[in-house]
């Protein structure tokens, strides 16, 4: 059986586990949004940054990508998975069903937002959260580059999301 993994931020351009293929597949009940407060990757505990994560809401989709891992390295990635996701237990691990662009559903590990964590923070306006992100810097680098790495990632596997478009363009100038 193929492990697969649901891309839709970081794991987009930097799976940190050997990838066998990958397919554009949708999400559906979820929203990918800048709705997790970074203490460790892209801020600290003093001056948090902004990572995507998936929200819970029943009329939405996100589309990303399926990654399927390569055979033999699974129980590798898991670990690896938890140790770079779960860090701050503001992601809950699921096993979701994700629809490929070819029609296919296929069962995915996901990371998914804890809406009671402390560290959740949906609903911030985008100018706000333009703000944090131009500024923030964490163990993994600055929060922009984050930011900028996911929406040029996005563009090129041919998806649109104009809430990244226009905080990329905010960011930068912001940070200009």
């Amino acid at each position: 059986m193929t492990m697969w993994v649901f891309g839709y931020g970081s794991l987009l351009w930097n799976p940190g586990f050997p990838v066998a293929s990958s397919e554009r597949a949708t999400l559906h009940g979820y929203a990918r949004s800048f709705c997790m407060r970074s203490i460790h990757h892209r801020g600290t505990e003093e001056e948090p940054g902004l990572v995507l994560a998936l929200d819970e809401q029943p009329e939405a989709r996100c589309t990303g990508l399926a990654l399927a891992v390569e055979a033999g390295h699974e129980d590798r990635t898991l670990a690896e998975l938890r140790e770079r996701e779960l860090i701050s237990s503001a992601y809950l691990e699921r096993m979701l069903d994700v629809q490929l662009d070819n029609g296919q559903s296929v069962n995915a590990v996901t990371y998914v937002v804890d809406a009671h964590h402390v560290q959740y923070c949906g609903g911030l306006p985008l100018e706000d959260q333009a703000q944090i992100i131009a500024h923030a810097i964490g163990g993994r680098g600055p929060n922009t580059e984050y930011l900028y790495n996911t929406a040029t990632h996005l563009t090129e596997i041919g998806l649109h999301d104009p809430d990244l478009e226009w905080l990329s363009q905010r960011v930068r100038t912001i940070s200009a």
